[in-house]
C-alpha cells in the first residue's frame, strides 16, 4: 500500500503532510512508495505468512492505572510470530487517524506485542504497522469510539 517512507530510517508516514521524521528527526527525507506496507486481505483466507504478520489490535475501554484511558494492545499475528535473531519483529508503530503516536522497538528477547494508552475521550482510527526483518511491514487498523 502507498505510504511515505523516510530514506534514513524506514519509518512509514501514513499522511503525506510530514516534514520531519519522528524517529530519526531528519527533515525532508520522505519519498512516496507504492509498496510501503502490506494490507490484510480479509476477503480471502489468509495463509500462514499473513497469520504470522498481520497486527492484531485489541482495545480495553477502562485502564486500571489511568481511569478512563483506552488501552490499545497490538499482538503480531494470529499465529505468534517467531522472535529469533535471524527472524523477528523489530518494531510496532502506532498511529491515530494516520498521525504518528508511538514507536515500540523490539528484539528477539521480547514477545511481539506492544501497548499504548490513549487519553480518556480519544476516538478515531488506530493504525498499527509492524516490521518483520524478513517479510517487511504489515498494517491493520480499528475504530476506537
Amino acid at each position: 500500500m502507498k505510504g511515505f517512507v523516510c530514506k534514513c530510517c524506514g519509518f512509514v508516514a501514513l499522511d503525506g503532510d510530514i516534514k520531519k521524521c519522528p524517529i530519526c528527526m531528519q527533515e525532508n527525507v520522505f519519498e512516496e512508495k507504492e509498496d510501503a506496507y502490506k494490507l490484510p486481505d480479509f476477503k480471502t483466507e489468509n495463509g500462514e505468512s499473513e497469520k504470522k504478520h498481520i497486527p492484531q489490535i485489541g482495545i480495553e475501554t477502562a485502564c486500571k492505572t489511568m481511569g478512563g484511558a483506552k488501552v490499545i494492545h497490538v499482538k503480531v499475528g494470529e499465529i505468534t510470530h517467531p522472535m529469533l535473531p535471524e527472524h523477528h519483529i523489530g518494531e510496532i508503530t502506532f498511529y491515530l487517524d494516520k498521525k504518528f503516536v508511538s514507536n515500540v522497538m523490539l528484539n528477539e528477547n521480547i514477545n511481539p506485542v506492544a501497548t499504548i494508552h490513549l487519553k480518556e475521550g480519544t476516538s478515531g482510527k488506530v493504525q498499527a504497522i509492524e516490521t518483520c526483518n524478513l517479510h517487511g511491514k504489515w498494517f491493520n487498523e480499528v475504530e476506537v469510539k
